[in-house]
């Protein structure tokens, strides 16, 4: 698995070249698609996560990784997004897949991320959700249908993702 952070001009054109590729593939395989469910142990050590839990609620599902730079700029900034949603109209849940379990959840306590995040250190859920590079993200309306693909991350994605959650829990407050 990939982190999308290109190092030259070189760089940049095959990250974009993969990353169009990837795109049509993620977009094939989710855009307008039932999210699968799922059960995963949780990195705070407590009760395992389940997509399932949270039908009724929009939800960012984000894929991250310790090692890959644009997740961790990426998780500090969803935090903050979190907060300007009611929380039982909107939730972000995260999936690690670092093989270390106690670097994740190291970073995840430096961090202060309040949303929960599952550990799945063998990538059976980013083969599920079709993920081939680091960060990427579903974001799934309330009946469970992916409505945004989002691959990689920069601070200026945080403007047209909120658009994109505040549309749809608008949606459901019409």
């Amino acid at each position: 698995m990939k982190c999308t952070r290109p190092r030259s001009r070189r760089g940049a054109a095959l990250a974009l070249i993969a990353g169009l590729l990837f795109a049509v593939k993620a977009l094939a395989l989710g855009d307008g698609q039932k999210a699968p469910d799922f059960k995963a142990p949780s990195l705070d050590g407590g009760k395992g996560l389940s997509l399932a839990a949270y039908r009724g609620k929009v939800v960012y599902l984000d894929f991250w990784a310790s090692w890959c730079p644009p997740c961790l700029t990426s998780l500090p900034l969803l935090e903050e997004l979190r907060k300007e949603f009611p929380s039982d109209q909107f939730q972000i849940l995260a999936v690690n897949v670092d093989q270390d379990f106690e670097k994740a959840r190291k970073f995840l306590e430096r961090t202060g991320v309040g949303y929960p995040s599952a550990s799945d250190p063998k990538g059976r859920l980013p083969e599920l959700f079709g993920v081939e590079t680091m960060p990427t993200s579903f974001l799934i309306d309330r009946g469970g249908v992916i409505r945004y693909v989002h691959n990689g991350f920069r601070k200026g994605d945080v403007g047209p993702l909120r658009e994109r959650i505040a549309q749809l829990v608008a949606a459901h407050n019409k």
